[in-house]
């Protein structure tokens, strides 16, 4: 994997220096993970055209979700019980701010003058910030960061406003588990390890603007 994303990025610098035209776009929409209920992601798209039908760039986004972890919680309780289950649901209360890291491609094909249906893909790194509650003191918040590889698959449709922008929507797949073990000691001293895996793979849904200069 590692291999690949090098490629990609000497790819990726080489066709920057032959490109003529660049683009920018902005996209909004709504991002279903397996992890988490879905919600709101916005992202930033750059990219250089390599010829009238493929660019190249690259993209990030965000998607942030609060939510308590259903496993973790069923984990919790079967170690120190049933009993405990309200203080085990706000120890497992999450809140995550999720960034995917992508280089990415799009190949488009005219339909007609002023529209056009594309294909896009792209493979990079999650970073994940995870929020969640000190398993002894549940008022006190605690900070971590996982990571990941990732990769995305999509297609859409665009039309053209003008020479230099267009309006498009498009729908993807998106791939990715970060995790990280979870190390925890309990009021008895007792240390215990639990492995947090953050599901983020899921259909994303999102409509944008894109400007060519």
């Amino acid at each position: 994997m590692k291999k690949i994303l090098i490629t990609l990025f000497v790819l990726f610098i080489s066709s920057m220096n032959f490109a003529q035209w660049g683009t920018s776009s902005i996209k909004l929409g709504r991002f279903s993970p397996s992890a988490t209920e879905g919600g709101f992601i916005v992202g930033y798209e750059g990219g250089k055209y390599i010829d009238r039908g493929f660019i190249f760039g690259w993209s990030i986004d965000w998607f942030h979700k609060s939510y308590v972890d259903k496993k973790l919680v069923s984990e919790f309780n079967d170690l120190y019980g049933i009993a405990g289950g309200s203080i085990n649901e706000v120890r497992a209360k999450t809140n995550i701010h999720d960034f995917p890291l992508m280089l990415t491609a799009t190949a488009k094909f005219p339909v007609s003058p002023f529209f056009n249906t594309f294909i896009t893909g792209g493979i990079g790194a999650e970073v994940l910030l995870i929020h969640y509650s000190n398993f002894v003191n549940t008022d006190e918040s605690e900070l971590h960061g996982a990571f990941d590889f990732n990769w995305r698959l999509g297609m859409g449709v665009g039309y053209y406003l003008g020479r230099r922008s267009e309006i498009f929507g498009e729908i993807d797949y998106h791939s990715s588990m970060p995790s990280w073990d979870y190390e925890v000691r309990d009021n008895n001293g007792v240390k215990r390890t639990f492995e947090r895996e953050f599901d983020m793979s899921g259909i994303m849904m999102r409509i944008g603007i894109r400007f060519y200069h």
